[in-house]
């Protein structure tokens, strides 16, 4: 009975999966490609990056935990520009829902962009949240790592201590500079997954 009851359950995920016209992110397996438009009104697919490492962001500017990793310490964007200045590409993911808290226009989006020191190549506003949804993405922030290979190497939070005060950042491990680092140094990724912490991904439904 367990078996069949295991066997049900994976047949009903690949069937929600397929349903969806795509399979869900699985760390350790091939990162599913997407297709988002920018905010300066560039198409971008995550396959276009083959051979590069990527990083995917999701974010929501109003969410006090993504206050901290940006306005409050400055956390994010040095994370960012350290990975951008070794070639890694940086994709920020709005997934919020028209109207929604964080929801903000491109313009809007330019200048919280340009007053945190933003670092990253390209911001989508994802507001069907099919793309966040395609990666379970569940909270802001919740980060994801896929290698050179299009491999997702790591999913989870920012870093290992879950708080909102920014002092506690310098006692944390950053999951997305070692997973990092690990690439670069050609070894498995020592952590390839964490529980993401933040605020919840504001999607439709």
């Amino acid at each position: 009975m367990k078996l069949l009851n295991k066997i049900l359950l994976v047949g009903a995920a690949s069937f929600a999966a397929f349903s969806l016209g795509h399979a869900a992110a699985v760390v350790g397996q091939a990162a599913p490609d997407f297709t988002l438009t920018d905010i300066n009104g560039q198409k971008h697919s995550l396959s276009d990056f083959k051979g590069k490492t990527v990083v995917l962001e999701w974010v929501n500017q109003e969410c006090p935990f993504v206050v901290k990793h940006y306005d409050k310490s400055g956390n994010m964007p040095k994370t960012q520009k350290a990975a951008t200045d070794a070639g890694v590409v940086w994709l920020q993911v709005n997934s919020g829902s028209p109207g929604a808290q964080g929801d903000f226009d491109p313009a809007k989006v330019a200048a919280w962009q340009k007053k945190n020191n933003v670092a990253s190549t390209a911001y989508f506003r994802d507001q069907d949240g099919k793309v966040g949804k395609l990666y379970d993405a569940r909270t802001t922030p919740h980060m994801y790592v896929v290698d050179g290979s299009g491999t997702l190497v790591y999913a989870g939070g920012i870093d290992s201590i879950n708080s909102g005060k920014t002092e506690d950042i310098s006692k944390a491990t950053n999951y997305v500079n070692a997973a990092l680092a690990d690439i670069k140094a050609g070894k498995p990724v020592s952590t390839p997954s964490s529980k993401p912490y933040g605020c919840s991904v504001k999607y439709a439904n």
